[in-house]
C-alpha cells in the first residue's frame, strides 16, 4: 500500500528536482529518502526516476504519480488545517525535553511565544541530557527533544528528524585576562561530568596539553562562581552565558566551531498540530535570539 509519506517524498522530488534538496526539505537523510523512493517503486511496479547526467528526472509514471501526490497531499493538509482550526489548539499538552542551558534561555522564550498563540495549550518540560532526551523521544514519552551536536557528532538514526534552530558559540571564562586555551595550560580547570567534559578535553588536547581538571560541576552558575573566586577557568556555551553572567569574569568567544542546537522529533511527518506549533515557536524564538545577537 502506498503511504502518505511516500507521496510526500515523490512530491518533494518533483518540486525540487533533486533527491538531496527533497531530503533537506523533509528533514530526512538522503539514504532514508532514497529508501522511501525504492519502496514506492516496488509498490507501484514501475520506475519513477532516471538519471540524466549528474541529475535526475521523473519518468512518465513518476510525473503522473507526483501530480496525483500533490493533489492528495493538498487535500490531507487542508483537512488537517480544518481540524486544527476546529480544535483551535485551545487545549491539550505537548511535551519537551531539553538540556540545562537551553532550558534556561531558548525554551522559556518559545513557551511564551506558544502561550501567546495558543494559551490553552499546556507545555510539559523535562530537564535532562541530550542522550536521555532522545531516549524519551524514541520511547514516546516526549514530543520534542532539544539537543546539541558538534561538527563531528555521528548522525542520528533515520527515525529521528532534526530541525536546526541556531549555532551556540563557546566562551572561555577567566579573571586574569588570558584569552586562549593554551594561556591556561597550567591553570586548574572547572569541568562538567565525565560525558559533558569530553569536548573540553578534546579542545585542550588539540592545543597540545591535557587540562588539569580540579573541580567538577554541571551547574553553569556554580562554574562562574568558582571562576570569579579565582579557583580556575572553564568554558561555557553562549546560551548559558546569556541566561546568567557574573560581572567580575572575562568571557572570550573561542574560535572553535560552535555547537549546533536542534529540535528533534520522531517518526514520519507531518507532526501533530500541537508538536508543530511548539516547533514553530522554537524556531521563532531562535530567530529572535539570532537577531538580538547580531545587533
Amino acid at each position: 500500500m502506498i503511504t502518505l509519506v511516500q507521496l510526500r517524498v515523490i512530491d518533494a522530488v518533483r518540486r525540487h528536482g533533486s533527491v538531496t534538496a527533497a531530503a533537506r526539505d523533509l528533514h530526512y537523510t538522503q539514504p532514508s529518502l532514497s529508501h522511501h523512493l525504492s519502496r514506492l517503486e516496488t509498490e507501484v511496479g514501475a520506475r519513477l526516476l532516471q538519471r540524466v547526467g549528474r541529475g535526475i528526472r521523473l519518468t512518465e509514471a513518476g510525473l503522473l504519480l507526483a501530480d496525483r501526490a500533490a493533489e492528495i497531499i493538498g487535500r490531507v493538509d487542508s483537512a488537517t488545517a480544518e481540524v486544527s482550526t476546529l480544535v483551535g489548539l485551545d487545549a491539550g499538552r505537548v511535551r519537551l525535553a531539553g538540556f540545562g542551558s537551553v532550558m534556561s534561555s531558548l525554551v522559556p522564550q518559545a513557551a511564551a511565544i506558544l502561550g501567546r498563540h495558543h494559551p490553552g495549550l499546556e507545555v510539559a518540560l523535562t530537564d535532562t541530557h541530550p542522550e536521555e532526551s532522545l531516549q524519551l523521544l524514541r520511547a514516546g514519552h516526549v514530543d520534542i527533544a532539544v539537543i546539541f551536536r558538534y561538527h563531528d557528532t555521528a548522525d542520528e538514526d533515520d527515525g529521528v528528524r532534526l530541525i536546526h534552530l541556531l549555532d551556540d558559540p563557546l566562551f572561555l571564562l577567566t579573571t586574569d585576562g588570558g584569552t586562549t586555551l593554551t594561556a591556561h595550560k597550567d591553570t586548574p580547570w572547572i569541568a562538567g561530568c565525565e560525558r559533558c567534559r569530553s569536548h573540553l578535553v578534546e579542545m585542550c588536547e588539540s592545543e597540545g596539553f591535557s587540562p588539569r581538571l580540579a573541580y567538577t560541576t554541571d551547574d553553569m552558575v556554580v562554574m562562574q562562581t568558582l571562576v570569579a573566586a579565582g579557583m580556575g577557568v572553564t568554558t561555557i556555551p553562549g546560551l548559558a552565558l546569556r541566561a546568567h553572567r557574573d560581572p567580575t569574569i572575562t568571557a572570550t568567544q573561542l574560535p572553535n566551531p560552535s555547537r549546533q542546537i536542534f529540535a528533534a522529533t520522531f517518526g514520519d511527518p507531518p507532526d501533530p498540530p500541537a508538536t508543530a506549533a511548539l516547533l514553530a515557536a522554537l524556531e521563532e524564538a531562535a530567530n529572535e535570539r539570532a537577531a538580538a545577537d547580531s545587533r
